[in-house]
């Protein structure tokens, strides 16, 4: 398979307020091109964004989602991407419909925590702390933070996949975020990696938003 006969796009998305940062996407427009999932599955792995998204019906919004190694039933920063490139109010995804909407310089996606891949969250005291983890050994899902600013819902965090794919951190990562806000059951504010933002907040009935900014980078 060779990433180059294949036409995608790359997003970033989780943008600082400035447009920096962000965690790459791809995105396959034309995923009739490469139906079966051990080719998708290939084809993520050469291209090495931590997440490719596979485009099946732009009208209704169904994706398929991929890391470098695994199928995934829902991820949240592939979603607010393919959300904001497709313009749809909903994403078909295994897992289950996913709610899209844009609202000014912000994409939003509507999801559930239990649809989100098992993470360990890990608190620490300080900010310092967090900035200064070393990656840990692979094996584990690790979602770093502490808070920046409690009362005002702020926070620093890190990922760390644990895989074995050569995504040893994470840059942004929405499923994590959306387990946080799950677990905190409060709006949140996060600074991710060198300088991504997350958005999210808690809505009725076991639903929570997760917001971000998504540019074209290519």
């Amino acid at each position: 398979m060779n990433a180059s006969v294949t036409d995608y796009d790359v997003l970033r998305v989780f943008c600082g307020p400035r447009g920096g940062y962000g965690n790459e996407l791809g995105v396959v427009r034309e995923g009739s091109v490469m139906p079966e999932r051990e080719d998708r599955q290939a084809f993520a792995a050469k291209l090495g964004f931590s997440e490719t998204v596979f485009v099946d019906d732009p009208e209704r919004g169904v994706i398929d989602i991929y890391t470098p190694t695994l199928h995934l039933p829902f991820a949240g920063h592939p979603c607010v991407g393919a959300g904001w490139l497709l313009d749809v109010p909903e994403l078909v995804v295994p897992a289950g419909v996913v709610g899209a909407r844009q609202d000014g310089e912000f994409c939003w996606i509507e999801a559930r925590a239990e649809w989100a891949p098992p993470r360990t969250l890990r608190q620490y005291a300080t900010v310092a702390e967090v900035d200064e983890l070393p990656v840990p050994p692979k094996g584990e899902w690790i979602y770093a933070w502490a808070w920046l600013d409690e009362s005002a819902g702020r926070i620093r965090a890190r990922a760390f996949p644990g895989r074995d794919d050569g995504v040893d951190e994470d840059e942004a990562t929405g499923a994590a975020a959306l387990l946080l806000t799950d677990r905190l059951g409060r709006a949140l504010n996060i600074t991710q990696g060198t300088g991504s933002q997350i958005l999210t907040a808690p809505q009725p009935e076991g639903w929570t938003e997760i917001g971000g900014r998504v540019y074209l980078e290519r």
